[in-house]
């Protein structure tokens, strides 16, 4: 499966320079894995309050392409990239139209949260998040 997010960009979400500040592009990403998870029927509310797990992100690499600026309308696309039992390495890309002005590698690891340690998925999450994941 493969998560497309539309983001329009709005005033806040720029700098001084008039373009997007680079955290912003970090919270777009997280919005995108979210939107993934969610899109695959689990509500990481649920799964912490039912499981006691939840995801932190472990490690995250990015490029910067080009600037996003106001008014711009971005997708984030998000796919899962490599699943552990204990965690998933998503690829991650903010577009506008055609043209990357973002590729992300980033490492989510799940963790228990009252040990504060990583922790195995439940199966059936682990199960949706299976390679391999066809494009929809």
């Amino acid at each position: 499966m493969i998560g497309r997010l539309p983001v329009r960009i709005y005033y806040e979400d720029t700098d001084a320079g008039g373009v997007v500040y680079y955290a912003n592009y970090l919270k777009y990403l997280e919005r995108g894995r979210t939107e993934f998870i969610r899109a695959l029927g689990v509500e990481q509310r649920e799964l912490a309050r039912e499981t006691g797990l939840a995801f932190a992100v472990r490690s995250l690499s990015a490029e910067f392409l080009k600037p996003a600026v106001l008014d711009d309308e971005l997708v984030v696309t998000t796919a899962v990239e490599a699943l552990g039992r204990a965690q998933v390495g998503f690829a991650q890309t903010i577009t506008r139209g055609e043209e990357p002005l973002l590729t992300a590698k980033v490492r989510v690891a799940c963790l228990d949260l009252a040990r504060g340690r990583a922790a195995a998925m439940p199966k059936p999450l682990h199960d949706k998040l299976k390679l391999p994941n066809p494009s929809t």
